[in-house]
């Protein structure tokens, strides 16, 4: 069974690097320092080391309190839920709002037909002139 990726890096003190670039809880640059020292910084201030970018050298940790983890895990998923799925076709439909009664009637139809086909319709109605 395949250990479940954290949906927030790594939080805590299985640090798997030896050099990190740390960044206090207020977004300042506090440098690259070694896991021993970040780990002591972690202790003293009463925060947790939450991996921010591994791709890079050193890999990038910040200092967070529990409130700042919960907050941008909720930022998160928020950012993620209004992202379109994979494999779900949006359609977009925009009209103005002196369409002609048969101009209506045709549009309609056609979301119908994909809302049938369940495809996300979005529809944008113009004020006229």
């Amino acid at each position: 069974q395949p250990k479940r990726k954290a949906a927030f890096g790594s939080v805590g003190r299985r640090i798997p690097y030896r050099i990190l670039h740390v960044i206090n809880q207020d977004g300042e640059s506090l440098g690259n320092m070694h896991r021993a020292e970040a780990l002591r910084l972690m202790d003293e201030h009463g925060l947790k080391l939450v991996l921010l970018r591994e791709n890079v050298e050193p890999p990038v940790y910040r200092l967070m309190t529990g409130q700042q983890i919960h907050e941008e895990q909720l930022r998160r998923a928020e950012k993620k839920k209004a992202s379109p799925k994979p494999g779900v076709v949006q359609k977009e439909l925009s009209f103005s709002s002196a369409i002609a009664k048969n101009d209506l009637e045709i549009k309609t139809k056609q979301i119908a037909q994909w809302i049938e086909k369940k495809h996300h319709v979005k529809v944008t109605i113009r004020q006229a002139k």
